[in-house]
Protein backbone atom coordinates (compact mmCIF):
# COMPACT_ATOMS: atom_id res chain seq x y z
CA UNK A 1 0.00 0.00 0.00
CA UNK A 2 2.39 2.66 -0.90
CA UNK A 3 1.60 5.87 -2.33
CA UNK A 4 2.08 5.98 -6.10
CA UNK A 5 -0.44 9.38 -6.66
CA UNK A 6 -0.17 11.76 -3.96
CA UNK A 7 -3.37 13.02 -2.20
CA UNK A 8 -3.78 16.63 -1.29
CA UNK A 9 -5.83 18.02 1.87
CA UNK A 10 -7.81 20.50 -0.48
CA UNK A 11 -8.76 17.84 -2.79
CA UNK A 12 -9.84 15.17 -0.16
CA UNK A 13 -12.13 17.69 1.30
CA UNK A 14 -13.44 18.44 -1.87
CA UNK A 15 -13.75 14.63 -2.79
CA UNK A 16 -15.49 13.91 0.76
CA UNK A 17 -18.69 16.64 0.07
CA UNK A 18 -19.94 13.32 -1.90
CA UNK A 19 -20.19 11.59 1.07
CA UNK A 20 -22.07 11.84 4.16
CA UNK A 21 -18.80 11.04 6.81
CA UNK A 22 -18.29 14.63 8.05
CA UNK A 23 -15.08 17.09 6.96
CA UNK A 24 -11.76 15.60 7.28
CA UNK A 25 -9.22 16.18 9.89
CA UNK A 26 -6.72 14.30 8.97
CA UNK A 27 -4.78 12.99 5.66
CA UNK A 28 -1.60 10.64 6.39
CA UNK A 29 -0.17 8.42 3.49
CA UNK A 30 0.64 4.26 3.96
CA UNK A 31 3.73 3.20 3.31
CA UNK A 32 3.23 -0.51 3.48
CA UNK A 33 2.60 -2.63 0.22
CA UNK A 34 3.36 -2.24 -3.31
CA UNK A 35 0.73 -1.97 -5.46
CA UNK A 36 -1.81 0.67 -4.94
CA UNK A 37 -2.19 3.96 -3.13
CA UNK A 38 -3.06 4.22 0.65
CA UNK A 39 -4.07 6.96 3.32
CA UNK A 40 -5.39 6.69 6.41
CA UNK A 41 -8.49 9.11 6.49
CA UNK A 42 -9.80 10.71 9.72
CA UNK A 43 -13.43 13.03 9.68
CA UNK A 44 -15.10 14.35 12.47
CA UNK A 45 -17.23 11.24 12.12
CA UNK A 46 -14.89 8.37 11.90
CA UNK A 47 -12.13 6.85 10.60
CA UNK A 48 -11.33 5.34 7.34
CA UNK A 49 -8.75 3.93 4.54
CA UNK A 50 -8.59 5.14 1.15
CA UNK A 51 -7.24 3.63 -1.61
CA UNK A 52 -6.55 4.75 -5.16
CA UNK A 53 -5.87 1.99 -7.48
CA UNK A 54 -2.64 2.10 -9.74
CA UNK A 55 -2.94 -0.71 -11.98
CA UNK A 56 -6.51 -2.61 -11.73
CA UNK A 57 -8.75 -2.14 -14.09
CA UNK A 58 -11.84 0.05 -13.19
CA UNK A 59 -14.17 -2.34 -14.76
CA UNK A 60 -12.63 -5.57 -12.34
CA UNK A 61 -13.14 -3.26 -8.93
CA UNK A 62 -16.96 -4.34 -8.45
CA UNK A 63 -15.83 -7.58 -7.74
CA UNK A 64 -13.52 -6.42 -5.24
CA UNK A 65 -15.66 -4.03 -3.39
CA UNK A 66 -18.95 -6.02 -3.57
CA UNK A 67 -17.36 -9.38 -1.88
CA UNK A 68 -15.49 -7.04 1.23
CA UNK A 69 -19.49 -6.06 1.39
CA UNK A 70 -20.70 -9.59 0.97
CA UNK A 71 -18.23 -10.63 3.36
CA UNK A 72 -18.98 -7.91 6.00
CA UNK A 73 -22.64 -8.71 5.96
CA UNK A 74 -21.48 -12.60 6.85
CA UNK A 75 -19.79 -11.22 10.00
CA UNK A 76 -16.52 -11.29 8.75
CA UNK A 77 -14.19 -8.59 10.30
CA UNK A 78 -13.75 -7.18 6.63
CA UNK A 79 -13.47 -3.39 5.86
CA UNK A 80 -17.10 -2.94 4.48
CA UNK A 81 -16.74 -0.13 1.35
CA UNK A 82 -18.71 3.18 2.20
CA UNK A 83 -20.78 4.34 -0.01
CA UNK A 84 -21.45 7.79 -1.30
CA UNK A 85 -24.31 9.82 -0.81
CA UNK A 86 -25.30 8.75 -4.74
CA UNK A 87 -25.29 4.97 -3.38
CA UNK A 88 -22.30 4.28 -5.16
CA UNK A 89 -18.84 2.74 -3.68
CA UNK A 90 -16.72 3.42 -6.52
CA UNK A 91 -15.33 7.29 -7.52
CA UNK A 92 -12.54 9.11 -9.37
CA UNK A 93 -9.88 10.97 -7.27
CA UNK A 94 -6.62 12.61 -8.86
CA UNK A 95 -7.12 11.10 -12.08
CA UNK A 96 -7.08 7.21 -10.04
CA UNK A 97 -10.74 4.87 -9.54
CA UNK A 98 -11.41 5.12 -5.57
CA UNK A 99 -12.92 4.14 -2.98
CA UNK A 100 -13.22 4.86 0.95
CA UNK A 101 -13.03 1.42 3.15
CA UNK A 102 -14.13 1.57 6.93
CA UNK A 103 -10.89 1.32 8.87
CA UNK A 104 -11.09 -1.96 11.45
CA UNK A 105 -9.49 -1.73 14.74
CA UNK A 106 -5.90 -3.45 15.63
CA UNK A 107 -2.90 -4.26 14.78
CA UNK A 108 -0.49 -6.57 12.69
CA UNK A 109 1.43 -9.06 14.45
CA UNK A 110 5.44 -9.71 13.53
CA UNK A 111 5.56 -12.79 15.26
CA UNK A 112 2.62 -14.91 15.14
CA UNK A 113 1.74 -17.16 18.38
CA UNK A 114 0.10 -20.60 17.98
CA UNK A 115 -3.00 -19.42 19.49
CA UNK A 116 -3.09 -16.22 16.74
CA UNK A 117 -2.30 -19.20 14.10
CA UNK A 118 -5.21 -21.56 15.29
CA UNK A 119 -7.62 -18.52 15.45
CA UNK A 120 -6.74 -17.88 12.08
CA UNK A 121 -6.94 -20.77 10.59
CA UNK A 122 -10.61 -20.75 11.86
CA UNK A 123 -11.26 -17.33 10.19
CA UNK A 124 -9.92 -18.40 6.99
CA UNK A 125 -12.07 -21.35 7.02
CA UNK A 126 -15.76 -18.81 7.43
CA UNK A 127 -14.28 -16.77 4.39
CA UNK A 128 -14.10 -19.59 2.11
CA UNK A 129 -17.29 -21.24 3.21
CA UNK A 130 -19.15 -17.25 2.89
CA UNK A 131 -17.61 -16.92 -0.12
CA UNK A 132 -19.57 -19.47 -1.27
CA UNK A 133 -22.74 -17.66 -1.75
CA UNK A 134 -20.89 -15.03 -3.30
CA UNK A 135 -22.28 -14.46 -6.84
CA UNK A 136 -19.16 -12.86 -8.69
CA UNK A 137 -16.72 -14.74 -10.51
CA UNK A 138 -13.30 -13.36 -10.78
CA UNK A 139 -9.99 -15.29 -12.57
CA UNK A 140 -7.11 -15.59 -10.99
CA UNK A 141 -5.16 -12.55 -12.27
CA UNK A 142 -1.35 -14.38 -11.05
CA UNK A 143 -2.86 -17.49 -12.52
CA UNK A 144 -0.26 -20.19 -15.11
CA UNK A 145 -0.38 -17.33 -17.79
CA UNK A 146 0.99 -14.61 -15.25
CA UNK A 147 3.32 -16.89 -14.48
CA UNK A 148 4.75 -18.00 -17.75
CA UNK A 149 5.05 -14.44 -18.74
CA UNK A 150 6.59 -13.04 -15.65
CA UNK A 151 8.78 -15.50 -15.54
CA UNK A 152 10.41 -14.96 -19.09
CA UNK A 153 10.44 -11.17 -18.10
CA UNK A 154 12.99 -11.76 -15.18
CA UNK A 155 14.57 -14.70 -16.41
CA UNK A 156 17.28 -12.35 -17.77
CA UNK A 157 18.20 -10.82 -14.66
CA UNK A 158 18.88 -13.63 -12.91
CA UNK A 159 22.00 -15.82 -12.13
CA UNK A 160 22.60 -19.36 -13.05
CA UNK A 161 21.63 -20.53 -9.82
CA UNK A 162 17.87 -18.93 -10.13
CA UNK A 163 17.70 -19.55 -13.53
CA UNK A 164 17.90 -23.05 -13.31
CA UNK A 165 15.62 -22.99 -9.47
CA UNK A 166 12.83 -21.19 -11.74
CA UNK A 167 12.86 -23.03 -14.85
CA UNK A 168 12.46 -26.48 -12.53
CA UNK A 169 9.75 -24.80 -10.69
CA UNK A 170 7.94 -23.43 -13.80
CA UNK A 171 8.32 -26.93 -14.93
CA UNK A 172 6.79 -29.01 -11.78
CA UNK A 173 3.97 -26.58 -11.70
CA UNK A 174 2.96 -27.03 -15.29
CA UNK A 175 1.98 -30.42 -14.06
CA UNK A 176 -0.75 -29.28 -11.50
CA UNK A 177 -3.93 -28.84 -12.39
CA UNK A 178 -6.02 -26.80 -9.86
CA UNK A 179 -8.92 -27.16 -11.77
CA UNK A 180 -9.70 -30.34 -10.16
CA UNK A 181 -9.42 -29.06 -6.40
CA UNK A 182 -12.12 -27.22 -4.88
CA UNK A 183 -12.66 -23.73 -6.25
CA UNK A 184 -14.15 -20.44 -4.47
CA UNK A 185 -13.19 -16.94 -3.61
CA UNK A 186 -9.90 -16.54 -1.64
CA UNK A 187 -8.32 -13.85 -1.02
CA UNK A 188 -5.07 -14.85 -2.06
CA UNK A 189 -2.92 -12.58 -0.50
CA UNK A 190 -3.37 -13.45 3.68
CA UNK A 191 -0.32 -11.69 4.92
CA UNK A 192 0.84 -10.93 8.57
CA UNK A 193 0.42 -7.31 7.69
CA UNK A 194 -3.02 -7.88 6.12
CA UNK A 195 -4.56 -9.42 9.93
CA UNK A 196 -5.55 -6.89 12.21
CA UNK A 197 -5.29 -8.32 16.00
CA UNK A 198 -7.46 -7.08 18.59
CA UNK A 199 -5.46 -9.20 21.71
CA UNK A 200 -6.17 -12.62 20.69
CA UNK A 201 -8.57 -12.05 18.38
CA UNK A 202 -8.80 -10.91 14.71
CA UNK A 203 -9.80 -7.72 14.61
CA UNK A 204 -9.33 -7.07 11.14
CA UNK A 205 -8.47 -9.07 7.71
CA UNK A 206 -7.84 -6.42 4.45
CA UNK A 207 -6.45 -5.73 1.26
CA UNK A 208 -8.58 -7.74 -0.50
CA UNK A 209 -7.47 -6.49 -3.91
CA UNK A 210 -6.01 -9.88 -4.92
CA UNK A 211 -9.02 -11.70 -4.33
CA UNK A 212 -10.32 -14.35 -7.30
CA UNK A 213 -11.37 -17.19 -7.47
CA UNK A 214 -8.95 -19.84 -7.28
CA UNK A 215 -8.74 -23.25 -5.46
CA UNK A 216 -9.47 -22.78 -1.73
CA UNK A 217 -5.63 -24.89 -1.19
CA UNK A 218 -3.80 -22.03 -3.03
CA UNK A 219 -5.21 -19.57 -0.01
CA UNK A 220 -4.05 -22.33 2.34
CA UNK A 221 -0.77 -22.51 1.23
CA UNK A 222 -0.42 -18.60 0.89
CA UNK A 223 -1.32 -18.35 4.09
CA UNK A 224 0.38 -21.34 5.74
CA UNK A 225 3.73 -20.44 4.20
CA UNK A 226 4.02 -16.89 5.47
CA UNK A 227 2.69 -17.30 9.10
CA UNK A 228 3.78 -20.66 9.90
CA UNK A 229 7.70 -20.05 8.73
CA UNK A 230 10.63 -18.70 10.14
CA UNK A 231 13.54 -16.62 8.77
CA UNK A 232 14.99 -19.74 6.57
CA UNK A 233 11.80 -20.30 5.42
CA UNK A 234 11.27 -23.50 7.21
CA UNK A 235 8.17 -24.49 8.66
CA UNK A 236 6.98 -24.46 12.57
CA UNK A 237 5.15 -27.22 12.98
CA UNK A 238 3.35 -26.68 15.99
CA UNK A 239 1.83 -23.42 14.59
CA UNK A 240 1.42 -24.98 11.07
CA UNK A 241 -0.62 -27.35 12.53
CA UNK A 242 -2.47 -25.47 14.77
CA UNK A 243 -3.77 -23.65 12.00
CA UNK A 244 -4.31 -26.58 9.63
CA UNK A 245 -6.38 -28.18 11.98
CA UNK A 246 -8.76 -25.13 12.44
CA UNK A 247 -9.04 -24.61 9.17
CA UNK A 248 -10.01 -28.11 8.25
CA UNK A 249 -12.56 -28.25 11.84
CA UNK A 250 -14.83 -26.40 9.46
CA UNK A 251 -13.84 -26.91 6.17
CA UNK A 252 -12.75 -30.52 5.45
CA UNK A 253 -9.58 -30.89 3.38
CA UNK A 254 -10.32 -33.65 0.47
CA UNK A 255 -8.44 -36.25 -0.21
CA UNK A 256 -7.11 -34.38 -4.08
CA UNK A 257 -6.43 -31.66 -1.92
CA UNK A 258 -4.02 -33.90 0.35
CA UNK A 259 -2.38 -34.86 -2.92
CA UNK A 260 -1.94 -31.81 -3.98
CA UNK A 261 -0.64 -30.13 -0.98
CA UNK A 262 3.18 -30.43 -1.17
CA UNK A 263 3.03 -28.72 -4.75
CA UNK A 264 0.54 -26.28 -3.96
CA UNK A 265 2.78 -25.17 -1.30
CA UNK A 266 5.71 -24.65 -3.80
CA UNK A 267 3.31 -22.74 -6.08
CA UNK A 268 2.14 -20.29 -3.22
CA UNK A 269 5.99 -19.75 -2.84
CA UNK A 270 6.72 -19.49 -6.01
CA UNK A 271 3.65 -16.77 -6.81
CA UNK A 272 5.55 -14.39 -4.67
CA UNK A 273 9.22 -14.64 -5.77
CA UNK A 274 8.07 -14.36 -9.07
CA UNK A 275 6.52 -10.88 -8.28
CA UNK A 276 8.78 -9.81 -5.86
CA UNK A 277 10.94 -10.57 -8.85
CA UNK A 278 9.22 -8.20 -10.95
CA UNK A 279 8.99 -5.55 -8.59
CA UNK A 280 12.91 -5.29 -7.77
CA UNK A 281 14.03 -5.54 -11.65
CA UNK A 282 11.04 -3.56 -13.02
CA UNK A 283 10.19 -1.11 -10.26
CA UNK A 284 7.06 2.23 -10.46
CA UNK A 285 7.68 4.93 -9.62
CA UNK A 286 6.09 6.36 -6.70
CA UNK A 287 5.82 9.01 -3.92
CA UNK A 288 6.14 6.29 -0.95
CA UNK A 289 7.05 2.82 -2.82
CA UNK A 290 7.95 -0.15 -1.13
CA UNK A 291 9.75 -3.04 -2.73
CA UNK A 292 10.19 -6.00 -1.51
CA UNK A 293 13.52 -8.62 -1.20
CA UNK A 294 12.75 -11.53 -3.32
CA UNK A 295 15.48 -13.61 -1.41
CA UNK A 296 12.39 -14.11 1.47
CA UNK A 297 10.10 -15.54 -0.70
CA UNK A 298 13.32 -18.01 -2.89
CA UNK A 299 14.00 -19.39 0.25
CA UNK A 300 10.51 -19.97 1.12
CA UNK A 301 10.89 -22.47 -2.30
CA UNK A 302 14.07 -24.19 -1.67
CA UNK A 303 12.62 -25.36 1.85
CA UNK A 304 9.46 -26.51 0.82
CA UNK A 305 11.32 -28.20 -2.12
CA UNK A 306 13.98 -29.41 0.33
CA UNK A 307 11.22 -30.82 2.63
CA UNK A 308 8.02 -31.51 1.13
CA UNK A 309 6.77 -33.95 4.24
CA UNK A 310 7.54 -30.66 6.70
CA UNK A 311 3.75 -30.24 7.00
CA UNK A 312 0.63 -32.69 5.70
CA UNK A 313 -3.00 -31.77 5.48
CA UNK A 314 -4.92 -33.32 8.52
Amino acid sequence: MSVFTPVTPEQMREWLVGYAVGRLTELRGIEAGVQNSNFFVTTTLGRYVLTLFESVPRAELPYYLHLMAHLARHGLPVPAPIATRDNDYLGTLAGRPAVMVARLAGRSVETPTVAQCERLGAMLAGLHLAGMSYGRRQENPRGPAWRETTAATVLPHLDADDRALLEAELHVQRALDAVDLPQGTIHADLFRDNVLWDGEHVGGVIDFYFACTDALLLDVAVTLNDWCGGPDGALDPQRANAFLLAYHADRPFTRAEREAWPTMLRRAALRFWLSRLEDFHRPREGEMVLVKNPAEFRAILRARIARPDATQLP
